[in-house]
């Protein structure tokens, strides 16, 4: 972010209030978003089941940004700017598949899957092909999650890696496929997004459906019975009950908590019952679902058996995608083992709602008579959102 933009929004902001307008509608903040925090923080962009086989990719868009993810023939993964070395162009135009190499359509300039500069044709005497292999991004992978950072020093993630290990192991994550993912639309900035995404205080009345079934709607000091009947049933089917919280500067934000489901809910289902084979290791259902959160910008809710990852990817000043995926056990046949409808119905109902809240909430920061208001004490995420935001575009 501009030193200006950023002094201006640090000035303006009020501690435990909602930002100022500008934060949402300045163009300038908007390029500073994706130069300084997206650009310098860590993104989900798929998972390790999207890359089977050597030369097996995917594009992952952000903003103007655009990342290729690709396995190469000796089974490594890498990460690479969709930026061709030459003059700019869009290097690989599909959004996934399989390649030998990846040819420029312009220029045919063409690169290795390990993004080594192969073939650049006419080029003057002295030109050095390893000097323009593709721009390689950071990558890690966490239990079968592909995560990116574009940064030349990303934030800290690998200690906090670590720390999550043995609490999300017994769900198997990197056994698992992608069933569905849907795209939903949204007429507004992105930071209304993460920012709904970060609050249940608006839950109970505006998400009926997610309502009857998950106890974090309410306030913590309502569901204390709840969450200290839920830990005897976790233990039992092999999962730990313990939490994690690390909303530090210069490290990836970490989150993880086990929270209870109301009664008669097995999974996040319209009925409570079972949607798809049980994940992992698992012996049975407890009646919970995992909150967590790998880097702001990456949201997944884990129930005993599927997972649901969120993404709010930036498409323009005042437009952004909810994304969401849907993974099941590798070995769950649709139809068989699952049912689409049934398994998409809640964060399907649940994301058709967020889209109204938030083009809503956009119509109204718009207004030259929008004043921010104080934070609710169940609206903490978003104050560790912004605190976030700040620390990693003041790089």
């Amino acid at each position: 972010m501009s030193a200006n933009a950023t002094d201006r929004l640090r000035a303006e902001y009020r501690p435990g209030f909602a930002m100022p307008r500008d934060f949402y509608l300045s163009p300038e903040v908007y390029e500073s978003d994706i130069r300084d925090y997206w650009n310098r923080s860590w993104i989900w962009v798929g998972h390790v089941s999207q890359l089977e086989v050597p030369g097996d990719f995917f594009v992952f868009d952000y903003g103007p940004e655009s990342v290729i993810v690709a396995r190469d023939r000796d089974g490594t993964t890498g990460a690479f700017q969709n930026v061709c070395r030459h003059r700019g162009s869009r290097l690989c135009m599909e959004a996934s598949g399989n390649t030998r190499v990846f040819a420029c359509p312009y220029h045919a300039w063409t690169y290795e899957l390990s993004g080594k500069l192969r073939r650049a044709r006419e080029m003057a005497e002295g030109f050095d092909p390893a000097d323009y292999g593709l721009l390689k991004l950071h990558l890690r992978e966490f239990e079968g999650l592909l995560f990116v950072c574009a940064a030349d020093t990303p934030p800290e993630i690998d200690d906090g890696l670590a720390q999550l290990g043995p609490l999300v192991a017994p769900f198997g994550l990197r056994n698992m496929r992608i069933a569905h993912t849907a795209s939903y639309t949204v007429p507004a900035n992105w930071k209304l997004a993460v920012e709904n995404y970060m609050e249940c205080y608006h839950c109970a009345g505006a998400h009926l459906d997610f309502a009857r079934s998950h106890s974090i709607k309410e306030p913590g000091h309502k569901t204390t019975e709840l969450v200290q009947a839920l830990h005897p049933r976790s233990r039992a089917v092999g999962l730990p009950v313990n939490e994690v919280s690390r909303y530090d500067p210069g490290k990836a934000t970490l989150f993880y908590k086990r929270y209870p489901l109301f009664e008669g809910y097995q999974t996040g289902s319209r009925t409570g019952a079972p949607l798809a084979p049980l994940l992992g290791d698992l012996t049975g259902f407890d009646g919970g679902a995992t909150d967590l959160q790998i880097g702001i910008l990456n949201n997944f809710i884990i129930y005993s058996d599927h997972t649901v990852g969120y993404r709010f990817i930036p498409v323009s000043q005042l437009e952004c995608r909810i994304e969401v995926v849907w993974l099941v056990r590798a070995d769950a046949e649709a139809g068989k083992d699952f049912d689409h409808g049934d398994l998409t119905w809640l964060w399907h109902a649940t994301s058709l709602d967020d889209e109204r809240i938030i083009r809503h909430n956009q119509e109204g920061v718009k207004s030259h008579h929008f004043v921010p208001g104080p934070l609710s004490e169940m609206e903490w995420g978003i104050t560790a959102f912004y605190n976030d935001y700040f620390s990693v575009s003041a790089g």
